[in-house]
């Protein structure tokens, strides 16, 4: 048990989910007003029920991914990909907490009655359409497909990587074709990960990189 624990000593950072949890639902709880997010194009975008599917993968993309992380890939990656979930999710919280946000998007009646409508019911009964920028769906889906793409033991499994890459881009415009994110809140979400990928990976390719200039500048002497 020792070993074991000893082993797997880096998980202590996953008591950062609970404490997530908690601050996300009294938010979700107690912010009644809120600042609208919409824009024009948001009209053209149409609601269709089918992307409840990669909509929904996205907390099995997550999970899979994080947990993959931990059991499989280096402490290093594992704690890049973390780094880069619980920062932004932080931030998440921090936004809107100061300005609450929110978005009228949802259509109230739906033309057509199938299992996919009554999934996407269901997730707008449990989720308001409070707290929306940035998009935390976005936001992680392209920090989990980033960790993937620059894993050692995965950035050479072609399969493993179109699925990834598939996934990721249909788990984006899932959250503006069932209305749960304006164009706004996704293009937050990448402009932050964006910014999270330099502060998180560009400081080790700079790292990589100094030795070859090293030995460079030491031929050239």
């Amino acid at each position: 048990m020792k070993q074991l624990l000893h082993k797997y000593r880096h998980g202590i950072v996953f008591i950062y989910v609970p404490i997530y949890m908690i601050f996300f639902s009294y938010l979700e709880k107690h912010i009644t007003r809120f600042h609208v997010i919409h824009t024009t194009l948001d009209k053209y975008i149409p609601f269709c029920e089918y992307f409840i599917v990669p909509y929904l993968l996205w907390f099995f993309f997550i999970a899979g991914t994080v947990a993959y992380f931990f059991f499989k890939a280096s402490r290093k990656e594992f704690y890049q990909l973390i780094g880069f979930l619980f920062t932004g999710m932080t931030i998440f919280l921090i936004v809107s907490a100061i300005y609450p946000n929110g978005h009228f998007l949802r259509p109230t009646e739906f033309s057509r009655d199938n299992i996919f409508i009554h999934m996407v019911q269901g997730l707008y009964s449990i989720d308001t359409s409070t707290n929306v920028l940035p998009s935390i769906h976005v936001f992680n889906t392209l920090g989990a497909w980033t960790a993937i793409k620059r894993c050692e033991s995965l950035k050479n499994r072609h399969g493993i990587q179109t699925a990834t890459r598939i996934l990721s881009i249909a788990i984006i415009l899932s959250t503006m074709f069932l209305k749960q994110h304006s164009i706004v809140d996704v293009a937050c979400g990448m402009v932050m990960a964006l910014v999270f990928y330099v502060v998180v990976y560009t400081p080790e390719n700079l790292v990589v990189r100094r030795p070859a200039r090293s030995r460079s500048l030491v031929a050239e002497k």
